[in-house]
């Protein structure tokens, strides 16, 4: 039976490949709805918890609860699911978030909405293990680095847009309207990735396997991740603090100035985006470097507003650059499947997420809020030293090798070139 390909040849670019454009496009909504979905009990956390009548900490475990399922299930699920047709996962977990959404605002118990809200976590966790190698597959790899740029978009949309909105909706109806609409916003991407995503084996398309396997590069990424999500929570968790107690804005400036950070990691992330494929090296160091002196910046002069806000605008453009180029490059590296990969990667991010707020909660009444940006502006700097080491033994072995004759490989390793 003829296998339907969406595969542009390997001359043809962004443009050209209508059908692979759309599917981005699916995958973006996606991303925004699973991110929007995930933090969304943030804004409501009142709402939910006056209405359900539990403890405002009760609420809060639907979130954190969350992010570690998300982090536990993501590579043993990733792997389980290798060798199914991606049309049919991602259809699957579209129709997943769409019913337990509906489920959670329909029936009004905290046990029932616990149980939708792992569910979508693990739907989540597969969701963003397969998106990127099923959009970068319908694409030739010189524009891999746009294609997960773009996806990313997606999912930094979610802060900035999504949980404001939803916090909006909710505090003018009830808690349960924006469940609704998330779960809303799953039908359009399910639709069209049925219709657009062709039926293909995962084994088919080339972005199944990293272009260059590397075992030990590939723990470097990983290693990078868990190091700057860590840190960077340590002290971003409780940033609405610092900013009163230490930099003296009120608190009715903080929620701008946080919008100006998520606005800024948007424009960032669609910025690098479109860097990554001729700078993939550079496009992971410089925003771990700008995110270490947003931290350490924030630690030695925060007291003053105009640095304050300039170290905000240097963490809004770091957080979302790193974990899109880490995405990138541990698909680059994988030593197997990209979506068991890029599974680790995420399991990392969200480890990070738990571990750096958790941290932080341990080390302020020790330290203080700004303590605490101290101690993330130092794992942060462990994890640029860890990248710097990295690329400096990768400069040694490449002109090791120089004067050996080597046969051209099929596929370009781009990233011994920056």
């Amino acid at each position: 039976m003829a296998t339907d390909r969406t595969a542009t040849p390997p001359g043809a670019g962004w443009a050209g490949n209508r059908r692979g454009v759309a599917v981005v496009a699916a995958l973006m909504l996606g991303a925004f709805a699973f991110n929007t979905t995930e933090n969304l009990p943030i804004g409501v956390l009142k709402l939910m918890s006056d209405d359900m009548d539990v403890s405002l900490a009760a609420v809060g475990l639907l979130v954190s609860g969350y992010g570690l399922t998300v982090a536990v299930v993501s590579v043993p699920i990733a792997q389980l699911t290798r060798s199914v047709p991606r049309r049919l996962v991602l259809c699957l977990l579209l129709a997943a978030l769409f019913l337990a959404s509906v489920v959670a605002a329909v029936v009004s118990s905290y046990w029932v909405l616990l149980a939708c809200r792992l569910v979508t976590a693990v739907a989540q966790a597969l969701f963003w293990a397969v998106m990127g190698p099923v959009a970068v597959g319908l694409f030739p790899p010189h524009v891999r680095g746009r294609v997960i740029g773009a996806l990313s978009v997606g999912g930094s949309a979610a802060l900035v847009l999504g949980v404001p909105g939803g916090t909006w909706l909710g505090q003018h109806s009830s808690w349960q309207v924006p469940f609704l609409v998330v779960g809303a916003l799953a039908i359009p991407p399910l639709l069209l990735i049925a219709t657009a995503l062709p039926s293909s084996p995962p084994e088919e398309s080339h972005a199944v396997r990293g272009v260059a396997p590397d075992t030990r590069r590939f723990a470097v990424v990983l290693t990078v991740t868990g190091l700057t999500v860590t840190g960077v929570f340590a002290g971003y968790t409780y940033i609405s603090k610092f900013l009163v107690d230490e930099s003296g804005f009120t608190e009715s400036t903080v929620s701008t100035l946080l919008l100006v950070l998520g606005v800024t990691g948007i424009v960032s992330v669609a910025v690098y985006g479109r860097l990554l494929d001729r700078f993939p090296r550079a496009t992971l160091t410089l925003p771990v470097s700008t995110q270490a002196a947003g931290l350490l910046g924030l630690y030695v002069a925060g007291d003053s507003k105009p640095v304050a806000v300039l170290m905000m605008v240097l963490l809004g453009a770091s957080l979302g650059p790193v974990f899109m180029a880490t995405q990138s490059q541990v698909m680059h590296f994988a030593p197997g499947r990209t979506e068991t990969a890029v599974a680790a990667n995420g399991a990392a991010f969200n480890t990070g997420v738990a571990a750096g707020a958790l941290a932080g909660g341990l080390l302020l009444p020790v330290i203080g809020v700004r303590g605490t940006f101290l101690v993330g502006g130092l794992m942060t700097v462990a994890a640029l030293a860890l990248l710097l080491e990295e690329q400096f033994l990768s400069v040694g072995r490449t002109k090791a090798w120089s004067h050996v004759p080597q046969p051209a490989p099929a596929d370009k390793d781009v990233y011994s070139e920056h």
